[in-house]
């Protein structure tokens, strides 16, 4: 007999998950149009949209290359100061997956689905994320960028306790320092939601449908870790830790440094990307590593750009946005002051100069 559509038991579920999906998507609020949106020329637009795989397979081998040779070389002067040296490289490299999962979380690394779900597992793995969780806050971050509100914005580097923020920043760029204070790192998230500990950040981002994938997942990164830590304790030294777990506690300084400026001491809660978000220009060594990722403003703006074309875009839009930094030290002489005026006066915020009134 003929089967109706709507009353086949196969489809009503698709149906609810549809719906679930649908109704989330516009209770997050990421709907563009309620953003501040730069005029760019579609066609440009579309030119620059393109994904390639060929790109991002040349950016992920040097990667990985450099990795490689600086791995061989702490392995080589073992034993010696240079060792040390090497393994400082290696880990500063190491903790550069973040951009690169950041990239492929974006899907714009490659063309690929195959190629950018690969990566964004991997270096979901290197940046110790647990990847369901952070694909669902990083949706959160995108459509809420520095949300102190419903929703809360997850992923801001510092947190939301302004008053904290300078002694976050020093734990953040302190090798080893964080696991001093183990409980505020991200690993000891995996390890809650591995026992099956629900956590603030899983109740207000990750659907119930998806819970349950990032428990299974979490179980599977510390199972890693504790293979990894049996394998030091048997052959008796520290390199299958060095190369495979503490590369983010002992190399973070130099991606922290760079990812702290993101949205360090500019506004909170208004829907102004160029307010909320910092655009700087960086050494090309830097800028390969962050995957470009300095254009951040331009980035919020225009998520589905690839990485490796922001640096044009950012050339077609810079007249409406605000100056950018010139740099690291250039964005720190106006972050450090502001952190510790938002340590007395949490309703201040660096006001950036607009090419047009600013309605804030």
């Amino acid at each position: 007999g003929q089967v109706h559509f709507c009353t086949c038991p196969f489809f009503l579920p698709l149906i609810k998950l549809c719906i679930i999906t649908i109704h989330n998507f516009f209770d997050m609020d990421v709907k563009l149009e309620k953003w501040h949106k730069c005029q760019v020329d579609k066609e440009v637009l579309k030119e620059l949209s393109k994904k390639s795989d060929l790109k991002g397979l040349q950016h992920v081998s040097v990667f990985f290359g450099l990795l490689l040779v600086t791995g061989i070389l702490a392995y080589q002067t073992w034993g010696t100061w240079w060792s040390v040296f090497w393994f400082l490289v290696y880990g500063n490299i190491y903790s550069f997956s973040n951009p690169l999962w950041h990239e492929t979380g974006h899907k714009t690394a490659f063309q690929s689905k195959f190629l950018n779900e690969l990566f964004y597992y991997i270096s979901s793995y290197m940046a110790n994320f647990e990847p369901t969780r952070w694909r669902y806050t990083h949706f959160v971050h995108h459509g809420n960028t520095y949300s102190t509100e419903n929703p809360f914005d997850h992923e801001i580097e510092y947190g939301n306790d302004l008053k904290e923020t300078p002694k976050r920043l020093i734990i953040n760029i302190i090798p080893f320092l964080d696991l001093v204070f183990f409980k505020k790192h991200i690993s000891f998230e995996i390890i809650q939601h591995a026992l099956g500990i629900k956590t603030k950040v899983m109740q207000d981002s990750i659907p119930e449908n998806a819970q349950a994938k990032a428990i299974f997942i979490s179980r599977i990164y510390v199972a890693i870790w504790l293979s990894i830590i049996l394998w030091s304790i048997l052959v008796s030294s520290w390199m299958p830790l060095l190369y495979f777990v503490l590369p983010q506690f002992y190399g973070k300084t130099l991606h922290k440094l760079v990812a702290f400026t993101q949205h360090a001491g500019l506004a909170r809660n208004i829907k102004d990307h160029r307010v909320t978000s910092r655009e700087m220009y960086l050494n090309p060594i830097l800028s390969f590593l962050y995957w470009k990722m300095e254009y951040h403003l331009t980035h919020h703006m225009f998520p589905t750009v690839p990485s490796y074309n922001l640096d044009k875009l950012h050339h077609h839009i810079k007249d409406q946005l605000p100056k950018p930094n010139d740099g690291l030290i250039d964005a720190y002489k106006e972050i450090i002051p502001a952190l510790m005026k938002q340590k007395e006066d949490t309703s201040y915020f660096i006001k950036k100069e607009l090419p047009e009134p600013q309605n804030i």
